[in-house]
């Protein structure tokens, strides 16, 4: 195995620094020695060390430590996640403790059993190695987390919203969990989006999770973890949702789709605020802020054949229900304006005028699809502009406002076959929804996985 990685040895003893030198040197790329403690400053930011050796007396005749428990100090006030295993002669063991307290890893004593050294060394490289690799996993979840800056802010001062904004305002600040309710594309991601930025866990990670789209054979991993070899494909270990999350907020969205069976396992860490990871014997206790959000009405959500009312309880501390864009037309000006200026930004072109009865119509427009599809209206329009004034042939939005029509029955309700009457079904409830899966696979008492499949076996 080819030798990764830096040690660093301070002691001031040439003899023993070579021989430490000689036995560390097949199991690291790079083996420092500085026999002064004053340099380590230098020598941290230098070479980053993946551990340090440091003896604890230098001058002649010391024996109290001091000169060792000073450079420990200097280290851990510039990497506090230093791996320092202390250097000390075989009388000097409370010393060592001493220093283990103020954030040393581990001890050896001289004259040291070279196999001891190395086992003590190998073990506190690793300890380093999985300091960096948890370090590096929370900023990827920090990454993931961050929303996309300035492109989706919370606009609006319709009377609906400015209740929304007054309810943020009192629950942001606590720990409650809020379920979030509206039809898709109102916002219920932002809502959850700000509730954390203004929370006491604004500094820790936002993980959202769309249960509608997690496979029910993987929501164990993915909300729990796994252990490495828990299942086939289960190569190495996982954390789940939960633990990424640990101090911060999970958001479940889409909760609502979540299958019945799998509603108690969601249900069992809340309550107990522990997780198993798949194929793990241990459970791991975390802290989050859950907020959910469905697309669900509250009677949908009441019914006890789709939801548990227990796990509602646990959710729905406080309900937030977002009005649809329909009920707050004054802010469709505002919302249009922003996204047609930050889509001419990000195109790099000039904004064309918007005509006041073109503005009109499309503030008078139902939106089915909200805000998200107002958003996509705005990009369109901004893509497509020719000229200097936006025209009707840049929104194409329907004449009529409202879902699509609901076919009427006719004699082939008749039709007795499954087959095409489990197809007929299906395409009445994606025609009466607009085709919007989570919607229609709602209304037919399905995830939107079984919805997808079937609509696939049909050619849908």
């Amino acid at each position: 195995m080819t030798a990764t990685g830096t040690a660093l040895i301070i002691d001031d003893d040439p003899d023993v620094a070579l021989s430490a030198r000689l036995l560390l040197r097949p199991l690291f790329a790079q083996v420092i020695v500085s026999h002064d403690p004053a340099a380590v400053a230098d020598l941290l930011r230098a070479h980053d060390p993946d551990v340090i050796l440091l003896d604890m007396n230098f001058s002649r005749g010391a024996s109290s430590g001091a000169e060792g428990f000073r450079a420990l100090a200097a280290i851990r006030a510039q990497d506090p996640e230093a791996v320092v295993v202390i250097i000390t002669a075989h009388g000097g063991v409370n010393i060592a403790v001493e220093a283990m307290k103020r954030g040393a890893t581990d001890f050896v004593t001289k004259p040291w059993d070279n196999e001891r050294l190395v086992a003590t060394v190998t073990t506190a490289a690793a300890l380093r190695a999985s300091r960096r690799d948890a370090r590096v996993a929370e900023a990827k979840v920090a990454a993931i987390a961050a929303p996309a800056p300035g492109e989706s802010p919370l606009l609006g001062s319709a009377p609906a919203m400015r209740a929304i904004f007054t309810l943020i305002d009192r629950i942001a600040p606590t720990d409650a969990n809020v379920l979030v309710l509206g039809e898709n594309g109102t916002g219920k991601e932002l809502i959850a989006r700000e509730l954390h930025a203004r929370s006491r866990r604004a500094d820790k990670p936002f993980l959202s999770v769309d249960l509608g789209a997690v496979a029910e054979s993987l929501f164990d991993s993915e909300l729990f973890g796994h252990v490495k070899g828990a299942f086939t494909d289960a190569r190495t270990d996982r954390i789940g949702r939960f633990q990424a999350a640990d101090g911060g907020t999970l958001f479940l969205d889409e909760i609502g789709n979540l299958p019945l069976h799998l509603q108690p396992k969601l249900l069992t860490a809340l309550e107990q605020r522990r997780v198993t990871p798949v194929g793990s014997n241990r459970s791991i206790a975390f802290d989050v802020r859950v907020i959910a959000a469905t697309n669900l009405s509250p009677a949908m959500l009441a019914d006890e054949r789709r939801f548990r009312p227990d796990l509602l309880f646990r959710l729905n501390t406080v309900e937030l229900l977002l009005p649809p864009l329909r009920e707050r037309r004054s802010d469709v000006p505002v919302l249009l304006g922003h996204y047609l200026t930050l889509y001419a930004r990000k195109y790099g072109k000039a904004l064309p005028e918007l005509p006041p009865a073109l503005a009109d119509s499309l503030a008078a427009y139902d939106w089915p699809g909200n805000v998200r599809a107002l958003r996509h209206a705005a990009e369109r329009a901004v893509i497509l502009a020719s000229g200097a004034v936006f025209t009707d042939d840049d929104f194409p939005l329907p004449r009529s406002s409202g879902s699509a029509p609901v076919p009427a029955a006719t004699e082939a309700e008749a039709d007795m076959n499954l087959e095409r009457s489990e197809r007929r079904i299906i395409e009445r409830a994606l025609q009466k929804h607009a085709y919007n899966i989570s919607t229609a696979a709602a209304e037919l008492g399905l995830t939107r996985g079984s919805l997808y499949r079937r609509m696939e076996k049909h050619g849908l």
